[in-house]
């Protein structure tokens, strides 16, 4: 399994993820490594967002896909596989959290795509300072904070779901994410005020 940044994810229509999601409900490893394969790099990204470190990152995504085959008999379609398959993602993202303690914060180049600077070489020295800034003050943010950044400005998940895939409240996600927009302003400033 590659689970690089330079996987480009194929696109396939819903009726064909939920042929692939019967199939591998009933034991079909080829149909579940399809799945693997359609939604490694989404799987990928999400876990390097919340864990900022490539190694932990991939082992997220390996556990998590490890968790899925386990749990897809019982899987409900109550939800997209993908957003299932993010939740799963997530908790594994809390579980290496927990047994490491603490987030290393390593570089998020990966995370943080940039505008390719053979189309506008200015636009692309911009976009690249500003993802460097936010990047550095994203890394700075507690492992909580950071989490809930991520799922609600990044993945765009309500704070419902957020809070249901990390284990808080509803209220607890819209304080961390709060607290985590004031302290990412903080920082920013601070990057500004030194450069």
């Amino acid at each position: 399994m590659h689970l690089g940044n330079d996987v480009v994810e194929p696109r396939v229509e819903t009726h064909e993820i939920e042929r692939l999601v019967a199939r591998a409900q009933q034991g079909d490893r080829d149909a579940f490594g399809e799945l693997v394969y359609l939604h490694q790099h989404e799987v990928y990204t999400l876990a390097l967002r919340l864990t900022a470190n490539p190694d932990m990152a991939a082992d997220v995504a390996q556990e998590a896909f490890v968790r899925a085959w386990r749990a897809i008999p019982g899987f409900r379609g109550e939800a997209a596989f993908a957003t299932w398959l993010h939740r799963i993602t997530v908790n594994m993202a809390w579980t290496h959290r927990s047994r490491r303690r603490r987030l290393q914060a390593a570089p998020l180049d990966e995370a943080f795509e940039i505008a390719d600077p053979r189309d506008d070489p200015v636009r692309a020295g911009e976009m690249s300072e500003l993802r460097d800034a936010v990047k550095d003050a994203l890394s700075r943010l507690p492992s909580g904070q950071r989490a809930v950044v991520v799922l609600k400005d990044v993945y765009g998940w309500s704070h419902a779901e957020v809070g249901e895939a990390l284990g808080i409240s509803v209220t607890a996600a819209k304080v961390r994410l709060h607290r985590g927009h004031a302290r990412l302003r903080h920082e920013l400033e601070g990057i500004r005020e030194r450069g």
